[in-house]
């Protein structure tokens, strides 16, 4: 064995703390996403005059990027990820901002900036560093009711939802909404602060169908079909026919010739066409997985931080999947969401192995500090 448990190392300490199932699931998870790249994005490239691995090499060079930070973070202690979430998303706050200001337009939002010859999307960044941001806040409330940490959440939400709504971004801002409040019924809110958010949200949901015409037009495509054009959505359902039980066999799909996001939001189409649907339930399951066991080491955790933090993170990765997901067959209204790890997407890449990192960083074997843990504690407060 290269690493002895005598070692008192940095690597020694990683190596014997790590969540070594779960970084593995997260690394199988990245490299199926380069599979998928390769068998979906070269007729896209190729339709809009690039080369027909432009977009496989784009995920190359993210995924090397991704895997050094997810590992680098990894090695943070608790202190550590919480400075970095801090920075992470006051940063990408400002940078959502400038994006407002100066970023390219791209089908009417404003959400990307540019970087010389990389387009990135701060939004992305900022999701991972607002829910152990946030994470932070509540627990240091727990521990020092006389610091008003719950209030400073709640403002740092507002801001972040604000801003998602300006772009506009209207699927991050529900994403981010109902993963915000998760961690709250984790956190501890009474009921009647759930009841008057659930609330809210309802009453937000209404006024964005009403006053602003592409969320209408989706949420009525997805009602009536008949009267609206479903094209891609009917071209990725028809793609899960296509496949069957095996699949079509690597290339041989057709949604993929035709799918304009066939790389990115309808990779799971691809994926149902090309490999079957015994892949697709393989894939579901590596997801399914990786959320339980996150969630377990949370349930577990007696530190607030850690696990409202691990909740929120793997909630929200969670959220994601099914919702995208959900829009591939059918079941869900359109909406442009990475699958992640598995679409095409060097900003989405990159802000999913940040939350992995720090969601790694935090499940890695720690001292006892208490003899129960703290959603234990919360469950039966």
């Amino acid at each position: 064995m290269l690493i002895s448990r005598s070692d008192r190392g940095a690597l020694a300490r990683w190596w014997f703390t790590i969540d070594l199932p779960l970084l593995s699931a997260v690394l199988l998870l990245m490299a199926i996403g380069v599979l998928i790249s390769m068998a979906a994005s070269p007729p896209v490239a190729e339709r809009i005059g690039l080369d027909s691995f432009h977009f496989f090499k784009s995920q190359l060079f993210y995924l090397f990027f991704g895997v050094i930070g997810l590992v680098v973070v990894s090695f943070f202690d608790v202190n550590w990820v919480r400075r970095t979430a801090f920075m992470t998303f006051a940063g990408s706050l400002v940078l959502m901002l400038a994006a407002l200001k100066f970023g390219p337009e791209i089908k009417g939002a404003h959400r990307w900036i540019n970087f010389g010859p990389l387009n990135l999307q701060p939004s992305e960044f900022a999701k991972p560093g607002f829910v152990a941001a946030a994470a932070w806040f509540l627990a240091d409330h727990i521990k020092r009711p006389d610091m008003p940490g719950h209030f400073i959440a709640y403002g740092a939400a507002a801001v972040f939802l604000g801003l998602l709504v300006l772009q506009p971004d209207f699927g991050q801002t529900a994403l981010v909404t109902l993963t915000f409040g998760a961690m709250l019924l984790i956190y501890g809110i009474s009921w009647m602060y759930v009841l008057g958010l659930g609330a809210l949200t309802v009453m937000a949901m209404g006024l964005s169908y009403a006053l602003v015409p592409h969320v209408a037009s989706r949420i009525d495509r997805f009602l009536h079909p008949d009267k609206g054009d479903t094209f891609q959505v009917d071209t990725a359902t028809s793609a899960f026919n296509n496949g069957g039980l095996l699949g079509a066999g690597p290339g041989g799909g057709v949604a993929k010739m035709v799918l304009p996001d066939a790389h990115t939001d309808f990779a799971y189409a691809v994926v149902g066409e090309e490999f079957g649907l015994i892949a697709c339930l393989a894939l579901m399951l590596l997801f399914f997985f990786i959320i339980i066991r996150v969630l377990m080491r949370a349930k577990n955790e007696s530190e607030p931080f850690a696990a409202l933090a691990m909740t929120g993170l793997v909630t929200m990765f969670g959220l994601q999947a099914c919702i995208n997901m959900g829009v591939n067959v059918g079941l869900l209204p359109a909406k442009g969401m990475t699958l992640p790890f598995i679409s095409y997407g060097g900003s989405s890449l990159l802000g999913t192995a940040l939350a992995m990192g720090f969601v790694l960083a935090l499940a890695r074997r720690r001292p006892a500090t208490a003899s129960n843990s703290y959603a234990q504690r919360a469950v039966y407060a």
